[in-house]
């Protein structure tokens, strides 16, 4: 997979990228990611990349000719499934649609900044709005680092053990059941006696039961969408 983000403040993904899983799948050659400045395709002399709303109101507009010219410039060397904006506007963001973007090939996020992007680049560039939560966030970067890290973790073999984003919480519209490691008492606080016991189909019951008691009890809406679907 390949992954290109355009960001007017790139040095704000340099870390998501560069420690543990994600850092990991590059190496490994599971995932590129490139990061592309976008004021490195502004054409005025200051190399500002945005300017005021025509019509007045606060706060600034990111410009349309140099974020159209970056994208034209990626998309001449390679088709992508789409191409994201992180927004506010966007549809929600959430495993089910991770699972369906981790099998993609070519990925590109544009991040917005200041008061958003001019809307004729929403209009004839952008495939896909993309939002993480009902908030507001300086720009996209972050969200789009999150959405990534959510992707790329999924990617066949990025995971030691790939069973491990199988058994996820949300991945079968459930929460995830709690775990436990050694030492098996401390302090007199015990490991439940089932997961000591050796028994497989018990373990998986067990697991199942208290995610299902799990999610009851700390996200009973998820239960709810289910039935409303079915």
């Amino acid at each position: 997979m390949r992954i290109d983000i355009l960001s007017v403040v790139p040095d704000l993904l340099e870390s998501p990228f560069a420690h543990s899983i994600l850092k990991r799948a590059q190496n490994k050659g599971h995932v590129e990611i490139h990061i592309h400045n976008i004021r490195d395709y502004a054409t005025n002399k200051h190399k500002s990349v945005d300017d005021a709303p025509y019509g007045g109101g606060a706060g600034m507009v990111m410009m349309i000719e140099p974020i159209v010219l970056c994208l034209e410039k990626l998309k001449s060397e390679r088709v992508y499934e789409d191409i994201i904006y992180l927004s506010t506007d966007g549809e929600m963001f959430d495993q089910k649609i991770a699972n369906r973007m981790s099998m993609q090939k070519n990925l590109l996020f544009l991040c917005g900044h200041y008061k958003g992007i001019d809307e004729r680049i929403r209009d004839h560039f952008v495939t896909r709005e993309i939002s993480i939560g009902n908030f507001v966030l300086s720009g996209g970067e972050l969200a789009a680092a999150v959405i990534c890290d959510a992707i790329i973790r999924l990617i066949p073999g990025v995971l030691n053990d790939e069973t491990s984003a199988l058994s996820d919480s949300f991945q079968d519209d459930l929460l995830a059941p709690p775990a436990y490691t050694r030492p098996a008492e401390f302090r007199g606080l015990k490991v439940p006696d089932v997961l000591l016991s050796g028994n497989s189909g018990e373990i998986d019951k067990w697991r199942h039961e208290q995610s299902v008691l799990r999610t009851q009890k700390k996200r009973p809406n998820m239960l709810n969408e289910d039935k409303k679907e079915e």
